[in-house]
């Protein structure tokens, strides 16, 4: 068998024909006297289904049932199909296809009687039996087709359905505890006792200068206090109204950055500096390092907007 690929080679060339089918009639899955509903390791598939089972197969060996559930030798098939999949607790994913309902997916397999069991492994077909077969022929196939599965490096295990797969989640890790400091800052902003957040930072930023994630947290408290009284609306018709007004594009850069606009407050902070006096240039420059502390420097905004205040500045 060839080494797992991520596309199936399956080739469809028409409905298979059932017509011949005249046996003995069972009651549909889940009903007494039928086979059991999916569940567990046991999946129905459809044609919407069938290409992320194939998919699946690249991680676990997928056995495909193409069956007819209310004939009465393939629901027993399929309960003892299903029986093993549970004993075999994931080693494999038993799919089950209803070949009268989707006969284009019962093409794929180049079937031509019902039952017929097909593995997929690495998004390859294997062909292993049609028809009844005793308890213990059944697993010995499945353990060849695992051979197959574990010597292409499929070696994974299928989750149960209804049940989170163990391989997939992974555990939550704590937050890591605040500085104290950083936790007072925190808590202030919680009750909107800005001060004593600037205060907090201001004594974390004293005892270590190089504590950036304090120097963010005073630059966005400053932001806050900056934006708390101010009104959009009123602020953005105040900026459109008076251009040169240096306090008023300030105004609306800083609820621009606010409401996540960056580019927007990047921009007309930037386009201010061509022209500015120097004290206002000095002004610009301190508003757009504060909001480069707000973002970090490894947002890729934060250096293309450096380059052109180191432009325009010098």
């Amino acid at each position: 068998m060839s080494q797992p690929s991520q596309q199936p080679n399956f080739d469809v060339r028409g409905a298979v024909d059932l017509s011949s089918l005249n046996r003995p009639s069972a009651p549909p899955p889940g009903t007494p006297g039928g086979a059991p509903e999916a569940g567990g390791y046991v999946v129905d598939v459809t044609e919407e289904t069938f290409p992320q089972l194939v998919q699946d197969s690249t991680q676990y060996p997928v056995v495909v049932l193409l069956w007819i559930p209310t004939d009465q030798a393939n629901a027993q098939l399929g309960t003892e199909l299903g029986a093993i999949a549970e004993e075999f607790a994931g080693r494999f994913l038993l799919g089950r296809v209803d070949a009268q309902t989707y006969p284009q997916i019962a093409a794929a397999f180049q079937v031509e009687s019902v039952p017929t069991v097909v593995a997929i492994v690495g998004g390859q077909p294997v062909p292993l039996f049609q028809g009844a077969a005793a308890g213990d022929q059944v697993r010995a196939v499945l353990q060849q087709v695992l051979q197959i599965a574990e010597g292409n490096g499929v070696t994974g295990r299928a989750p149960a359905q209804g049940v989170p797969n163990p391989d997939a989640e992974v555990a939550a890790e704590p937050e890591p505890e605040l500085p104290p400091l950083h936790q007072e800052a925190f808590d202030a902003i919680e009750r909107d006792d800005l001060e004593a957040a600037v205060a907090a930072y201001q004594k974390a930023i004293k005892q270590d200068p190089r504590d950036h994630l304090a120097a963010a947290g005073l630059a966005q408290v400053g932001l806050l206090r900056r934006t708390r009284d101010l009104d959009l609306q009123a602020t953005r018709e105040a900026a459109a109204a008076r251009p040169t007004d240096l306090a008023a594009q300030l105004d609306v850069a800083d609820m621009d950055m606010l409401g996540g606009k960056v580019e927007d407050a990047f921009g007309r902070l930037l386009d201010l500096l061509p022209g500015a006096s120097a004290e206002d240039k000095e002004t610009l420059r301190l508003r757009l390092v504060d909001y480069f502390e707000i973002l970090g420097p490894t947002d890729p905004r934060v250096g293309k907007a450096r380059q052109l205040l180191a432009i325009n500045l010098y």
